[in-house]
This record gives structure tokens, sequence and C-alpha cells, in this order.
């Protein structure tokens, strides 16, 4: 499948991800909208990864050329991970305080 493609979709998966964070209100859908960024990110990674392996494959047989951004993919996981967990967190105690996830709230607690 040729990269044009991969990059589209990333492309497109990454706009609506951007799209969603700047127009949602809601806490739980502006999280879901960056796991889909850093997602649509992961995808292009591997993407090139896998291309960068497949010319490196035809100078060497044992190469490992690739590898690097699956890496990067790993850590970009575990980033991600510990994201959610610590934002819904988060958001549960907002919850938990004024009943309501509404960001659009959280200007009012400013002192």
């Amino acid at each position: 499948m040729p990269i044009e493609y991969y990059i589209f979709l990333c492309l497109t998966l990454f706009s609506i991800g951007v799209i969603g964070v700047l127009t949602r209100r809601n806490a739980i859908i502006v999280f879901m909208c960056i796991e889909l960024m850093l997602n649509a990110v992961n995808l292009l990674l591997v993407a090139f990864s896998k291309m960068n392996y497949g010319a490196a494959k035809l100078i060497s047989a044992t190469t490992t050329a690739g590898i690097d951004a699956q890496i990067f993919v790993f850590f970009i996981m575990v980033v991600a991970a510990a994201e959610v967990s610590i934002g819904l967190a988060i958001i549960v105690m907002m919850y938990r305080n004024t009943h309501s996830i509404d960001i659009n709230f959280l200007n009012r607690l400013k002192n």
C-alpha cells in the first residue's frame, strides 16, 4: 500500500482530533480527541518505519532500521496511558465537587 494512503488517513484522524479538542466542552470527549491525535501520530510513525525498513531490507538482509519509530510509538502509548489515568482522575474529582464535566466551568475555579 502506498505511503500516501497512510499520510491521508493520519491527517484526517489528526484533523478530527484537533477539531474535537477545539469545539467540544465535555472533558471526556476532549481526552478522547487527544488520544485520537496521538494514535494518528503513532500510525504515521509505524507507516514510516515500515517504509524505512523495506528500503533498508533491499540493501542489507540483516538490518534493524525502522525500529526507532516503533520504540517512539511504545513511549507515546505509555505517556498516553499515564495522561488518561491522571486526566480521568481529575475529571472524577471535578465531577464530585461540581457535578459537571464542562471544561468552561474550570475557568470559574480561578481566584
